[in-house]
């Protein structure tokens, strides 16, 4: 059962779904659209919004925050320098998961997750 269990295990250990997460988190900011599994976007989708949400707050603990978590540090820049102007009047929702076809190979559930 998984009652109340609110992290999303992916059938991973606990450092490659982290790696994972912060590969697929700095992606989707960096190309603002990726075609992954249903299950690794819906786990995205949280982490993305939160450094949106860091980015909104424009403060340097938040900056070093996102810096500590995605791997480019010149799209952290970035992120920081237009997220005002995109997301400023927004509380929340900043992206959009789209179901697609299933996998040809194993059948798995695909979907797109898009900044919007």
């Amino acid at each position: 059962m998984r009652h109340r269990c609110r992290v999303h295990k992916l059938g991973k250990p606990a450092d490659q779904r982290k790696a994972l997460l912060r590969a697929l988190s700095t992606q989707l900011i960096r190309h603002g659209r990726v075609t992954t599994t249903k299950a690794r976007a819906k786990a995205v989708r949280s982490q993305v919004e939160k450094m949106i949400t860091l980015a909104k707050d424009g403060s340097l603990a938040s900056r070093r925050q996102a810096l500590g978590y995605l791997y480019d540090k010149q799209l952290v820049h970035a992120l920081f320098d237009q997220v005002s102007d995109r997301y400023g009047d927004r509380n929340g929702g900043y992206t959009r998961i789209i179901r697609t076809i299933r996998r040809r190979g194993d059948n798995a559930e695909m979907a797109i997750i898009e900044l919007t």
